[in-house]
């Protein structure tokens, strides 16, 4: 796997919601717990669905939990 330019604070959402493990959160939205550890080490990108449940999952909006930089300097380069 390669990794990618999408940034997350999977980890410590998962600090903050009673020390979450990986494996409780990979069953919540159903994948692999080595699924969750590539997302998080930004070696996987997760489909929209997946960043959306995972969002979901500490009650999140998709830009508190995921962030593409280059999307940002980009928008900034539009405005």
């Amino acid at each position: 796997m390669t990794k990618t330019n999408i940034t997350n604070q999977i980890r410590t959402l998962r600090f903050f919601a009673d020390e979450m493990s990986q494996a409780a959160l990979a069953e919540k939205i159903g994948v692999t717990r080595q699924t969750v550890m590539a997302i998080e080490a930004a070696k996987y990108s997760p489909s929209l669905e997946l960043a959306f449940k995972i969002a979901a999952v500490f009650g999140k909006e998709l830009g508190e939990v995921f962030e593409y930089p280059q999307g940002k300097q980009s928008a900034k380069r539009d405005a």
